[in-house]
């Protein structure tokens, strides 16, 4: 596996840390023992993303973007754009321009349903986007008032259903119309002229296909309530990577799911064009965050890194079921002893600044040992 650092952060900042000449390191051990970095290093297998992105392309039936928001770095995009992703989710004018520097003619789905005329003007005039989401009248209203001609613009009705609990976060507490109202603003959309489109997003880390099945079939109910013909269908990201004691089945099985469902929804004459957008799917297996550890009390178990909630590991300690994979380096030799519970801080001065659940490290662990928390 090649892996190259790419990112350093620290609390409350983040700055590029290149190596000379785009070093490249064999994986994270290599990393500690080559540099010996003394700020977090986040570091990037551009052949497991190259890997995983054919894995989406090869087997869902239809097409795949990336959402951007998981990881905007220049790193991931120019490798996407330069494997040929042509399509990206993006959810401001920030990941828009990060976007067009590195794929200059990328197609952009605003799929932010809630955004500033503002917004909307510059997406349309500066980037050229026409695609929008929206789950409120008020916000197709502003799409159709400035996003240029009502004939170019696509305007994706994002919907829900009923909350579930097979994900870690649930999108519907945010945002999304119930059916009834999606099918008036899908009707709102085709009287404008505009073309219209539904989208929903089952949820990050979702482990149960029949989320994505449950949601198909009502969008075909919603189309058909509303008497439109649908553009495309976008099923969203939530695709979910591996995480330490996640239970999910592999990519194909949600493929499948996706294709059968769609067809039964819809029937065989009319199938709208699917689209997919992941985002941790797609990219949490090809990177991973390499910390140092700055003291150990052995007498207490506890341990204190470099990183921590204020950092790379904020999102551990916002959404505890997600608990990465974490490989403990020391110098050129293995860490010795048996595995032992230790209460992981971070280095600020913040008592919040620790990992909410207690992680297992060899006993042997010392200062200037690196952890590094990833993919499995």
């Amino acid at each position: 596996m090649k892996q190259l650092p790419v990112t350093a952060r620290k609390p409350g900042r983040s700055r590029v840390f290149e190596t000379p000449n785009r070093l490249r390191f064999t994986d994270a051990s290599d990393v500690a023992n080559r540099l010996s970095p003394d700020t977090p290093v986040h570091c990037f297998s551009p052949s497991i993303l190259k890997s995983t992105l054919a894995t989406f392309r090869d087997g869902f039936p239809g097409e795949v973007s990336y959402a951007v928001k998981a990881n905007d770095g220049e790193h991931v995009l120019s490798a996407l754009a330069s494997y040929g992703l042509a399509v990206y989710d993006v959810a401001s004018l920030e990941e828009m321009a990060a976007v067009r520097a590195n794929a200059p003619t990328a197609k952009l789905h605003y799929h932010n349903p809630i955004k500033s005329r503002n917004e909307i003007a510059t997406a349309a005039e500066r980037f050229g986007c026409v695609r929008f989401a929206a789950d409120d009248a008020q916000e197709v209203d502003k799409i159709l008032a400035v996003g240029g001609d009502p004939a170019k613009l696509e305007i994706a009705v994002r919907f829900k259903l009923p909350k579930h609990s097979a994900s870690a976060h649930d999108f519907s507490s945010k945002f999304g119309a119930n059916p009834e109202l999606a099918q008036q603003l899908l009707r709102k959309i085709a009287e404008a002229g505009a073309q219209p489109m539904l989208t929903f997003h089952g949820g990050s880390q979702c482990s149960d296909p029949g989320v994505w099945t449950r949601h198909i079939h009502a969008a075909a109910e919603i189309a058909r309530g509303a008497g439109v013909r649908l553009i495309a269908l976008n099923v969203g990201g939530g695709f979910p990577s591996r995480y330490v004691g996640l239970t999910a089945p592999e990519l194909p099985v949600y493929f499948e799911a996706i294709e059968k469902a769609a067809v039964e929804a819809f029937g065989a004459d009319f199938v709208p064009v699917l689209e997919c957008e992941p985002g941790r799917g797609l990219i949490a297996g090809c990177t991973s965050v390499l910390a140092r550890v700055k003291l150990v009390k052995h007498n207490s178990h506890e341990i204190y890194l470099n990183d921590g909630i204020y950092g790379s590991l904020m999102e551990v300690y916002q959404v505890p079921v997600i608990q990465p994979f974490t490989r403990s380096i020391g110098g050129r030799q293995p860490v010795a002893g048996e595995p032992v519970s230790f209460t992981v801080y971070g280095p600020t001065c913040d008592p919040l600044d620790k990992l909410p659940n207690p992680i297992l490290l060899p006993a042997g662990i010392a200062e200037g040992d690196y952890i590094e928390f990833g993919p499995l």
